[in-house]
Formats: C-alpha cells, sequence, structure tokens
C-alpha cells in the first residue's frame, strides 16, 4: 500500500526537531551554565547530569513522530548495497564502543559533580583522524538506513546540527586551549576523515602539553576533556 507524504506532519516534524536543537546548545551555552552556577550552585555541581536526563526526555516528541511517520519509502537499500550499508552502521557502532575507552563515562554521564580542577587537552586516537568522531560515527549510522521521508526530513536537520553544533563547541574549545587548539583544527578534519590530514601522535602528545586552560572552572569541568564530548 502506499502512502501519501504527510507534508504538514513532516513540517511539525521539522518544527520539533529546530526547538530541540534550540534548546539543547541554549542549555550547553556557558552563559546558561554561569546563570545556574550564580543562582544555584547545588544543581551547578550536578549540571551535566541533568542537563543529559532534560535531553534525553526532549527526544521523546521527535522520536515519537518520527516513528508514526512510516511512510513513504523514498528508498531501501538492496542487495550487495544493503550488505554494504548495513557493514558501516555496524563498523560505526563499534567504533563508538572501542571510542568509549577514551572517555570518563562519570564525568560525561554527570555522576561525578563538577570542581574547580582544570581541564586537560586530551587527544585520543580516534581524534587523531576526526575532531568529532561520535558526529562521524552517528552520520555513518543515520544515512545507511533505508529512508522515509520523515527519516530523511530527520537525517537533514540532524546533520546541520553536528556541522553548527561542532562549530559552536569549538569556539569554547578555542577559548579554553587557544592556538593549540587552532593547531589542532588544521591538521585535522572536522567530521570525516581525509587520508592527508592525520595527526602523527607526537604531535599531538606535544599539542597536549601546549594546551592552557583558564583557572576558573564551569558547571561542566572535568579532569581530562576530549576535543568533542
Amino acid at each position: 500500500m502506499t502512502h501519501a507524504i504527510d507534508w504538514p506532519a513532516l513540517f511539525q516534524l521539522a518544527l520539533i526537531w529546530l526547538g530541540y536543537f534550540s534548546v539543547h546548545s541554549g542549555l550547553a551555552s556557558e552563559r546558561v551554565k554561569r546563570y545556574v552556577a550564580r543562582r544555584w550552585t547545588s544543581i551547578a555541581r550536578y549540571y551535566r547530569l541533568y542537563y543529559n536526563l532534560f535531553a534525553s526526555v526532549l527526544l521523546v516528541p521527535p522520536l515519537w513522530l518520527l516513528h508514526a511517520l512510516n511512510g513513504p519509502w523514498l528508498w531501501k537499500w538492496q542487495g550487495a548495497a544493503a550488505g554494504w550499508a548495513d557493514g558501516l552502521a555496524a563498523a560505526a557502532i563499534a567504533g563508538f564502543i572501542w571510542s568509549l575507552r577514551y572517555y570518563s563515562g562519570a564525568n560525561f554521564l554527570g555522576l561525578r559533580p563538577s570542581s574547580d580542577t582544570r581541564e586537560h587537552l586530551r587527544i585520543s586516537p580516534l581524534h587523531r583522524y576526526v575532531r568529532h568522531p561520535w558526529y562521524f560515527f552517528a552520520l555513518i549510522i543515520i544515512w545507511t538506513r533505508d529512508m522515509t521521508a520523515a527519516w530523511l526530513v530527520s537525517a537533514c536537520l540532524i546533520s546541520l546540527y553536528f556541522v553548527l553544533g561542532s562549530r559552536l563547541e569549538e569556539r569554547k574549545l578555542i577559548a579554553a586551549y587557544g592556538e593549540a587548539y587552532r593547531r589542532y583544527q588544521g591538521a585535522v578534519p572536522a567530521l570525516f576523515p581525509l587520508p592527508w590530514r592525520i595527526l602523527d601522535k607526537n604531535t599531538a602528545q606535544i599539542l597536549e602539553r601546549r594546551a592552557i586552560t583558564p583557572g576558573t572552572s564551569s558547571a561542566t569541568s572535568n579532569d581530562t576533556r576530549t576535543p568533542h564530548d
């Protein structure tokens, strides 16, 4: 049975995604973190935990609507192409799981209260190939799925948010680590690895040592910080 495209529902889905991205970015801003730190010290110590919980709850509406809009299919991978698509997605999931060893789960989830300890730039093996490996893996998973109109709208908006969000995140990283991070930016691509732009291990260690962070703490500071959390 062929389903017609529900354009009003797709427009609603796009608005919900845009609303989610706006709130997600706004709550991650340093201005909001500083405001919370001034007004509610006890909350600020676990800001990241509350942020993650709130962001997870806010994901329910767009994901529910995405699931409800189950047609029509724009394309479906067939034969060998389906095998390649699933293989790439599986490799991306494996890469994501492997990368977890270089992150502090307690810090990332917000289970450990923030402190006044300085952050130190840490360039993990994957970060020597791409500055935002989790975004890279997510993009592979997103674009290797069979595509409905609703999924295409979601995929385009999520991809755009990754591009814009990575730039916003890197403004904070430049402010934190200065010229060391600028050199890192010039050596490693943002979202997609390139064979001719790979940072060697020795240079990565030099940049880690040269990175300078401010002595003041934020609501989500950690003992170590990868270029993208």
